[in-house]
């Protein structure tokens, strides 16, 4: 784990679940972490936790100016940007009979756009630098869909085509990681509206879950690689879960 001493890694979606677990543990190793979200309440604490090492940028990955901002705040403070993980993403599932557009448009604006804009922001720099590393979050639904999750799947069937162009193109000179989580314990699916999908599967809680630490160290085990070593996919399920 010497190799993430002093590495400055920008991780969004910070203020809790797995990006707050791995931004303590990135932290304990070493690391320099930027620490992004909405909520800056929790950033502001997580920070406060974490110590000098640590620093947080209010940031809605919809917006394109506030990753350009995150990323010119993280090299203002540590003077470059060594990781970033696209990590924000919601998942208000439901049936496409129901109708939930303004959902629909929300999912793509964070769980694409927020890929997209991150990638953007910080490619210029390490291509200039001519090294770096570029994470994003999908999940096992990038890798199969199944009823009630057309649009979040399709998100992350995007992440996953847009992280695996990414590779090919800077694959000389960047390295890149696409994570797909399983079911994981996590604020993910808190603002499930459907009266459908409740219905079905209740409050998601009665199915195998990963501790968010599970992905955190997934997350570390790419991070921590050889100068010469790119671990580009990785998949972690709880035992028990199929899909």
């Amino acid at each position: 784990m010497e190799s993430i001493k002093n590495k400055v890694i920008v991780i969004t979606g910070a203020s809790s679940g797995i990006g707050a677990s791995a931004a303590r543990k990135l932290a304990q190793l070493g690391a320099k972490v930027v620490l992004a979200a909405r909520r800056e309440d929790q950033l502001k604490t997580l920070v406060q936790e974490i110590g000098d090492n640590a620093m947080y940028v209010v940031t809605d990955v919809a917006k394109r100016t506030d990753l350009d901002n995150l990323i010119q705040q993280a090299i203002a403070k540590f003077g470059q940007v060594d990781v970033m993980w696209n990590n924000a993403g919601i998942m208000p599932i439901s049936f496409f009979e129901e109708g939930h557009v303004d959902e629909w448009d929300k999912m793509i604006d964070i769980n694409i756009k927020g890929v997209l804009y991150g990638i953007n922001a910080v490619l210029p720099h390490m291509l200039q630098r001519g090294e770096g590393h570029i994470l994003s979050t999908s999940s096992v639904g990038g890798l199969k869909t199944s009823p009630g999750i057309g649009v979040y799947s399709g998100t992350k069937f995007a992440v996953k085509a847009i992280m695996e162009t990414l590779r090919e193109e800077v694959a000389q000179t960047i390295k890149v990681t696409t994570i797909y989580p399983g079911a994981t314990k996590s604020e993910l699916g808190h603002d499930i509206t459907s009266p459908k999908i409740k219905g079905l599967y209740g409050n998601l809680t009665n199915m195998p879950k990963l501790d968010e630490e599970a992905i955190a160290n997934a997350v570390i085990y790419a991070i921590s690689q050889p100068d010469n070593i790119t671990v580009n996919e990785v998949v972690v399920r709880p035992l028990g879960q199929t899909r």
